[in-house]
């Protein structure tokens, strides 16, 4: 037999073929999911529904990234999906911000591969996402990688794109580039994400009033702080630390 036909054969042969799914459930910093080709989830493992807020998987199938996230980042999410259904290419460690289990905004790595039907056309897909620690990644990666903490080190003023890409010794285009096929966002939206990303740690660990760390995070006033901080986190600033604090 070739190899091809003795996996062929062993896979065949279980009587549940979803058990490999139970490995999932034994990686805390690990979110395994299969959606259908609208964008549902499936399945998902014990720490992603966890992470999700849920109760149980059962709580899981069925719902929309819309249901979890921020809008912006909930279409982010669906166009990646998109992109995978349109081409079916598997999308390989997408680098996206993401909340952890303390529902802080953090660095993740995201996988996604599509899942073909027995008629060989794509029904949906499954995805895997891990923290991203600063483990060894392709070039691309690592030079967005290197822009982001650029912009960290700078989140109390507002960079101009030519100032970032001078600074990171890139072209501007190259710049836009490396950013929008790593993240899918513009440099102006990444900056935006990141500030707001810093103040979201400040409302939790600080007890600043808002104001001082919209300013401190180079906001022009609370109002404009709340509308973009809602945006992209779902909750107005004072909603966040609430939560978050107590």
């Amino acid at each position: 037999m070739s190899p091809k036909s003795i996996q062929s054969a062993f896979f065949a042969s279980m009587t549940d073929p979803q058990a490999f799914r139970l490995m999932f459930d034994q990686q805390p910093n690990v979110f395994f999911f299969v959606k259908d080709r609208e964008s549902r989830l499936i399945a998902a493992s014990e720490p992603m529904w966890t992470r999700l807020g849920l109760e149980g998987e059962a709580d899981a199938i069925g719902r929309l990234d819309e249901d979890f996230y921020p809008e912006q980042a909930a279409k982010a999410y669906r166009a990646d999906d998109a992109l995978v259904f349109r081409t079916g290419k598997p999308l390989i460690n997408r680098l996206e911000v993401w909340y952890d289990e303390q529902r802080t905004l953090t660095w993740f790595l995201t996988t996604k591969v599509p899942l073909r039907g027995k008629n060989g056309k794509i029904i949906g897909l499954m995805g895997l996402t891990r923290r991203d620690e600063g483990r060894s990644r392709h070039q691309p990666s690592s030079e967005v990688t290197l822009i982001v903490s650029h912009i960290q080190k700078n989140t109390s003023r507002i960079l101009s794109t030519a100032e970032l890409a001078r600074e990171c010794g890139l072209s501007e285009r190259t710049l836009y580039r490396k950013i929008h096929q790593a993240l899918g966002v513009t440099p102006y939206e990444l900056m935006l994400r990141i500030r707001i990303e810093s103040a979201a740690e400040a409302l939790i660990q600080t007890t600043d009033k808002v104001i001082d760390i919209a300013q401190a995070h180079a906001f022009c006033d609370q109002s404009a702080f709340t509308q973009h901080f809602r945006k992209r986190i779902g909750l107005t600033p004072k909603q966040f630390r609430m939560r978050h604090q107590g």
